[in-house]
């Protein structure tokens, strides 16, 4: 039986922080369910990954944001049982200045809120998330975006 070729998918993810803590959504679809991650998705045919965050954020917290820059770009991949690749999301993740609103959980989220990175360990998080998180906070400015 011939494998089909796993193509990396496009996805984008906001970093927002403000106030000293950073946005977080609970996953409420297959892919995370149940785990705390930065908000974002999907980007559409046609669609550019900067429109793709912004609409993404709005969708999943109702928060609007300007997007400042790419902080990194990420790797998910997951391989079935048998070594082979399951899926693989390219996600492009963009720091965000927090504009207006304040969390509410939209689509594919039961709950969005700003968290603390003290409260991290209470939390079941993605893998990763809240190393990069840290990790960002630390860097040479630190991505605070409160204005």
């Amino acid at each position: 039986m011939t494998r089909a070729i796993v193509k990396p998918l496009p996805g984008v993810s906001a970093f927002v922080a403000r106030d000293g803590k950073v946005l977080l959504v609970k996953r409420n679809k297959k892919a995370g369910y149940g785990m705390w991650s930065l908000p974002g998705g999907h980007v559409e045919p046609g669609e550019k990954a900067r429109d793709a965050v912004v609409r993404e954020l709005a969708e999943e917290t109702g928060i609007t944001a300007h997007v400042e820059r790419i902080l990194d770009a990420i790797d998910i991949i997951h391989r079935d049982a048998g070594g082979e690749i399951a899926f693989h999301y390219l996600i492009s993740c963009f720091l965000c200045r927090w504009q207006a609103g304040e969390p509410v959980a939209g689509d594919d989220v039961s709950d969005a809120r700003w968290v603390h990175p003290d409260e991290f360990a209470s939390l079941t998080m993605t893998p990763g998330t809240a190393d990069f998180i840290r990790a960002s906070l630390a860097g040479p400015a630190g991505p605070d975006s409160s204005a």
